[in-house]
């Protein structure tokens, strides 16, 4: 089993970035919040820690090993925590979580079902699904991913919440949506209102 991979990262798609190493290339599937910290780190060294799944139909005899990559072993328990939810699985899980751990795990542990609604392919009935199985679980996410996504610390995380909502009510997609609340986010505003979240957002992109 291939628990880690180190070389250097040559391409990133959507869902999966590319690792050089010597005279081979892999193909490694990761999640969004992944492929956002990725970003920045195009034609240098990155180590993954992995995790191996099967891909399918062992009646046709058709099955593919595949390879899923994380930057910290937090991220990797969390992932495996809720691909372990009846009804999930690896490639549900990978397609849904666009979030940072810690919000997501927050989420659960508050036992908010709008909000993991909103992750991608997520109903509210699968959510429930998941706050019964894993909200106990989640506080050492919680606590131990903070430090490698901190808080934006001026931001009204509620405000925020609302205007994902705002954002995805006008047309964007879910990763769409967390970008541009990420890029404002940057710019330590604070912000009272849906108004001036959506507002802050146009001033970026016009400028």
């Amino acid at each position: 089993m291939i628990t880690r991979i180190t070389g250097t990262l040559v391409r990133l798609g959507d869902g999966e970035a590319r690792i050089d190493i010597g005279a081979f290339e892999y193909e490694v599937f990761v999640p969004e919040f992944v492929r956002r910290q990725l970003q920045a780190q195009m034609g240098q060294a990155v180590s993954l820690k992995t995790i191996e799944y099967i891909e399918g139909n062992p009646q046709q005899g058709r099955l593919t090993p595949r390879l899923v990559g994380f930057l910290s072993e937090a991220e990797q328990e969390f992932f495996e925590l809720v691909c372990s939810v009846d009804g999930m699985g690896v490639k549900k899980t990978l397609r849904s979580m666009v979030r940072p751990v810690r919000e997501v795990a927050d989420a659960i542990e508050q036992q908010n079902v709008k909000e993991l609604s909103l992750l991608p392919g997520i109903g509210p009935a699968m959510s429930e699904r998941i706050i019964a199985k894993l909200r106990r679980k989640m506080t050492k996410f919680a606590l131990m991913v903070a430090k490698d996504f901190p808080e934006t610390p001026s931001a009204d995380r509620s405000v925020l919440s609302d205007a994902f909502e705002a954002l995805l009510s006008l047309g964007y997609n879910a990763v769409e949506a967390r970008e541009k609340l990420d890029n404002v986010g940057k710019s330590k505003q604070k912000f009272k209102t849906v108004e001036d979240v959506i507002l802050a957002i146009y001033q970026q992109e016009r400028g």
